[in-house]
């Protein structure tokens, strides 16, 4: 990334395009940091993860995935000047997808971000559904007197390079159709299938 470039915070929740940012802002000679904190307690995450996800931030050009959209204020006033990008999708395509993707496999990031109740989609799609446009609609709120340092992505309803571009004020984007990764087809191919199957072991064993 050239050095003059603002950092990129993409706050769009999971499954509305972040691993497709991931790549393309990758792409763009971005360094990209995606989830953190995983590995910690339900308990550990809640007290750490601002300090952490700053701290962390620093040391990016950008970020996608969780929990970054939960301190979008906070990387706000931490790096001023920084540009951010909420993906967003409809909300009943986002939660099948999620609740396709995560199932009922309990969580930690899910219940830093739902609540502690809800560790997983299935079953509590009401109060998932809430949380996700809750969150949109307070990012485009705060956001509504600075519509420079937002860029809203619908990457469903074609979306892409084009707006990329032009928000990032970069004229080196590529020509044709943006980039999709960690799609349902992707998802079911074998090799992905056995490497959620090992994250999902990691989860059971003791944490921190």
């Amino acid at each position: 990334m050239n050095a003059h470039q603002s950092k990129v915070f993409c706050i769009g929740f999971q499954k509305t395009g972040t691993t497709s940012m991931n790549k393309a802002l990758s792409l763009l000679g971005y360094r990209v940091k995606s989830v953190f904190g995983r590995d910690l307690t339900l308990e550990s995450l809640s007290e750490q993860y601002v300090r952490h996800g700053l701290e962390i931030a620093a040391g990016y050009d950008a970020v996608e995935d969780m929990p970054w959209p939960l301190l979008f204020r906070e990387l706000d006033s931490r790096f001023p000047g920084s540009k951010f990008i909420l993906t967003v999708r409809d909300t009943n395509s986002w939660f099948n997808s999620i609740a396709d993707h995560f199932g009922t496999a309990p969580d930690v990031m899910q219940q830093l971000t739902y609540g502690a109740d809800a560790p997983y989609p299935v079953g509590h799609e009401t109060r998932y559904r809430g949380v996700y446009e809750a969150h949109n609609e307070i990012v485009r709120e705060y956001f509504a007197d600075r519509p420079s340092d937002l860029l809203q992505m619908d990457l469903a309803t074609g979306h892409g390079w084009a707006e990329l571009g032009s928000f990032l004020n970069r004229t080196d984007t590529p020509e044709g159709p943006f980039i999709r990764a960690n799609s349902k087809e992707e998802r079911e191919s074998l090799s992905y299938r056995l490497k959620r199957k090992v994250q999902r072991m990691k989860q059971l064993l003791p944490q921190r």
